[in-house]
């Protein structure tokens, strides 16, 4: 619930901390954000356009596929190292989750932290709906990744960051200075079977580059592993697969799935992700 997380968040135009008032959040410099009827609120900057994020399809999809369990490991390691990561913060922090999405990963890390409340970041308001909904300890906020986040310094004993943007500076900002960034990204190989059937959006081969030129000058890494895992998916869980991604931007929803059903049921898809651990650089 937003209650939970209210400590930790500010007001987008002045930076002032916010409280509640009936069913919206007010500053003290009286800028007023009403809360959605769906559990959320937008909190997103003043000043030039923001990208609405996943669409409601993306976001269905991605919530069907996740439910299955797909990538259930993945989830269950991110877990395992945000305890680790959160057992050296103490005090008043919350575990943030920037790219958020339907609020699946942040669900399995808060199950694991009950101390903890959970902050869902993003810009889609499909995708906060959900996430609003996904455990009781989770507050849904709208913003934008790529500017000033809502949220007051050092209020993050972990961040996690799955397939989603990065703000080094922003996530140094709100990070703890005990806490723990954790980034989860796509190998090369993560649903190539998939990649090569039916042409779909391959991993950036400077991929590893790009992600080091955005943190490297606000974070030391501390550690790195491969997740791996083999899935049988059904003809579904393939559209699913294919539309919660980026390629769902290339081609339609019929098109993509005549040429699934045109590959065997159930086929044996790779489910390939590293998983990032990272600490602020100086101090």
């Amino acid at each position: 619930m937003l209650a939970d997380v209210l400590r930790f968040l500010i007001c987008p135009h002045c930076g002032s901390s916010l409280a509640a008032a009936g069913g919206s959040l007010r500053c003290a410099g009286g800028h007023v954000f009403d809360v959605a009827r769906h559990g959320y609120v937008s909190l997103l900057p003043p000043g030039g356009p923001v990208a609405g994020g996943d669409t409601a399809a993306m976001v269905a999809a991605r919530q069907s596929f996740l439910a299955a369990g797909h990538l259930g490991q993945a989830a269950a390691e991110l877990a395992r190292s945000a305890a680790r990561a959160n057992a050296n913060v103490t005090g008043a922090a919350c575990i943030a989750d920037v790219g958020a999405g339907t609020g699946h990963y942040l669900a399995t890390v808060l199950d694991q932290l009950p101390g903890r409340a959970g902050l869902a970041l993003d810009a889609s308001r499909f995708a906060l709906r959900r996430a609003a909904r996904a455990h009781p300890r989770i507050g849904a906020v709208a913003c934008d990744a790529w500017r000033a986040l809502p949220v007051a310094d050092g209020s993050a004993a972990v961040i996690l960051n799955v397939f989603a943007p990065r703000n080094g500076a922003e996530f140094r900002r709100i990070l703890a200075p005990a806490g723990q960034l954790l980034v989860i990204t796509p190998t090369s190989a993560h649903l190539a079977e998939l990649v090569q059937a039916l042409g779909l959006l391959t991993v950036d081969s400077q991929k590893e580059q790009r992600l080091a030129r955005t943190l490297e000058a606000y974070f030391i890494r501390t550690g790195q592993h491969d997740i791996t895992s083999t899935a049988a998916l059904s003809h579904q869980d393939m559209l699913a697969a294919v539309t919660m991604g980026p390629s769902a931007w290339r081609a339609g929803p019929a098109g993509r799935l005549a040429r699934i059903r045109a590959l065997a049921e159930p086929l044996n898809v790779t489910l390939s992700v590293r998983l990032y651990c990272y600490r602020r650089s100086g101090g």
